[in-house]
């Protein structure tokens, strides 16, 4: 590795999670190299300090930005390589790049999809596409919404990768005040926690759409907390009992414990995730789907909302790879028939509501 690319950071995407990762190692005094959209982003940015498009009240020191247009320019530049593209369009971006353009790189994911045309996780995709080592992969996740990053909100990152001491470093990058960082090495499992939890997102919307209550959405999560950890296990991951850890990492002694708890299904980037996406009104999936169950069509939401809810698009491609997999998720179905089979919601509903408990 040229000394000159050590330790450097490119950013491919300029949506609100990227502009959010972006503001994070800029407030952190890391320089970066950012890819964005349009040539009239990198002038506004450059110019006035902000995204156009998203997240305009976040500010940024431009003296520690690098931004381009081309996606291969900017990724040459740089040792880790953060993808914060919408799953929908990542193939099409990928697809243009030369063959060896991950050589020697680290590739950071920040997607929370499923490469729609070859149902492939990301570091799936990488490894036949590219060759790319799953060594070199690392991913992050959240609870953690773009929009309470601009505001400073506390929000916890978990960072994954077979690497523990490279994961550990790259996460020292983005904490600071309000960003507090995990790590584990369960690089499957949070990137299926991350889809499943859009897609449960979209079947919580769609019931306050058809005006079901509390209760019923209590009801529904929990039982989309058990259909998730269900297909975990059916895929082999198995740090998914809730009250299981395994051995004790040092941590903070003010609450009479020596351990920080490892990082198990009941953690922040599994069941945190999957509640906070499925409540927060800052969640694409949860507006998408209100508006199904209010009668919107999926051309028309998708229209109306003019941002991408990835678990569109992952309902298909999950409902496919369970037809392989073979586990109970009569929840994921049911959003599934919903968008895509054109089963009436309230029908849908109906019947799962005969399913749960």
């Amino acid at each position: 590795m040229k000394e000159e690319l050590k330790n450097k950071f490119a950013i491919i995407g300029s949506g609100s999670f990227a502009t959010a990762l972006a503001k994070i190692l800029n407030g952190n005094d890391v320089p970066i190299h950012w890819c964005v959209r349009s040539q009239n982003i990198v002038d506004h940015v450059m110019k006035h300090g902000h995204n156009p498009s998203y997240l305009r009240s976040v500010s940024f020191n431009t003296s520690l930005l690098e931004i381009g247009t081309d996606h291969a320019e900017v990724i040459r530049k740089a040792e880790y390589i953060i993808l914060a593209i919408p799953s929908a369009y990542t193939e099409e971006v990928l697809d243009k790049l030369p063959k060896d353009i991950f050589e020697g790189k680290k590739v950071i994911s920040a997607i929370k999809g499923i490469m729609p045309r070859t149902n492939l996780l990301l570091n799936d995709y990488l490894k036949n596409e590219f060759g790319f080592d799953p060594n070199d992969y690392y991913t992050i996740m959240g609870p953690c919404h773009a929009e309470e990053v601009a505001s400073e909100k506390l929000s916890y990152l978990t960072f994954t990768g077979l690497h523990d001491k490279t994961a550990q470093w790259i996460a020292d990058q983005f904490k600071n005040y309000y960003i507090n960082v995990i790590t584990n090495s369960d690089v499957y499992g949070v990137q299926f926690a991350a889809i499943l939890k859009n897609i449960y997102a979209l079947g919580s919307g769609i019931a306050h759409g058809l005006e079901y209550g509390d209760n019923f959405l209590s009801v529904l999560i929990a039982n989309a907390a058990d259909e998730m950890a269900g297909f975990l296990r059916k895929v082999g991951i198995r740090n998914i009992e809730i009250g299981v850890h395994k051995e004790p990492i040092p941590g903070v002694q003010l609450l009479k414990t020596s351990f920080r708890k490892s990082a198990n299904y009941a953690a922040s980037v599994y069941m945190g995730d999957l509640l906070v996406t499925c409540y927060s009104m800052y969640s694409r999936n949860r507006t998408f789907g209100t508006m199904i169950g209010k009668g919107f069509t999926v051309k028309a939401a998708q229209l109306e909302m003019n941002m991408v809810a990835e678990g569109v698009n992952a309902s298909k491609s999950f409902y496919i790879i369970n037809k392989e997999v073979g586990a109970e998720m009569p929840i994921a179905t049911t959003v599934y028939k919903i968008l895509w089979e054109d089963v009436p919601a309230a029908q849908a509903f109906e019947e799962l509501e005969q399913v749960l408990i």
